[in-house]
């Protein structure tokens, strides 16, 4: 009996987490293939050297950076998890690596080995706050750079610390704390007729019948 093509795929991904496990076994701490991708949790100090691995080892070829992004756990002693992404147009097959960090944690950077990293390293400094040893010019790329914060923590407020306008006074931008003029509000979302103390006409007739 022949495999469908997701049966297929996930034990091409499955043979690869082994051989990754296999080959690496001092970068490689678990594996596994969910929804027909394949996740490989990373230790933090051989990220590099794995990440090279995947690009130059011929049953891989992952030799394009997709993404890199972060995820914020509070509640975990290890807060952040860093999240990188690859393809490989040789095999025809994609990869998430993902590396577990403490707050105070640096992460060594991947530009060595794959300078588009640059950008996406400072948007996750951007963002998270999270550090990149090695990287030449980590400093913020989407928010300006005296802002304060880090605006995809969970811990940061939906308002911000500070809010920018135009003073035409003094012809120039001007930041400010940020100042409600009133309390913020929590929104039910409920649709116009849910809840709605409105009787629909003829409704009253439909009561009297009733009677």
């Amino acid at each position: 009996m022949s495999q469908t093509p997701a049966n297929a795929q996930t034990q091409a991904l499955s043979e690869l987490g082994q051989h990754l496990e296999l080959k690496r076994n001092d970068c490689v701490l678990s594996w596994d293939v969910a929804f027909g991708e394949l996740t490989i949790k990373v230790a933090v100090a051989n990220i590099v050297g794995f990440v090279e691995f995947l690009k130059n080892d011929p049953a891989c070829k992952f030799s394009t950076l997709v993404d890199i992004t972060a995820v914020d756990h509070p509640e975990r002693p290890k807060r952040f998890e860093v999240v990188y992404h690859f393809l490989s147009m040789y095999q025809n097959q994609r990869i998430r690596l993902k590396v577990d960090i403490r707050e105070e944690d640096m992460v060594p950077s991947i530009i060595s080995v794959h300078p588009s990293a640059n950008w996406f390293e400072r948007e996750v400094f951007d963002m998270f706050g999270i550090l990149f040893s090695g990287h030449p010019d980590l400093r913020r790329l989407l928010t300006d750079y005296g802002f304060r914060g880090h605006p995809l923590r969970k811990d940061f407020p939906t308002t911000g610390y500070t809010e920018v306008r135009y003073d035409e006074k003094q012809k120039r931008v001007v930041y400010e704390p940020v100042s409600l003029v009133q309390e913020y509000r929590q929104f039910d979302f409920m649709s116009p007729w849910e809840g709605a103390e409105y009787i629909m006409p003829g409704d009253e007739k439909a009561k009297e019948a009733a009677k």
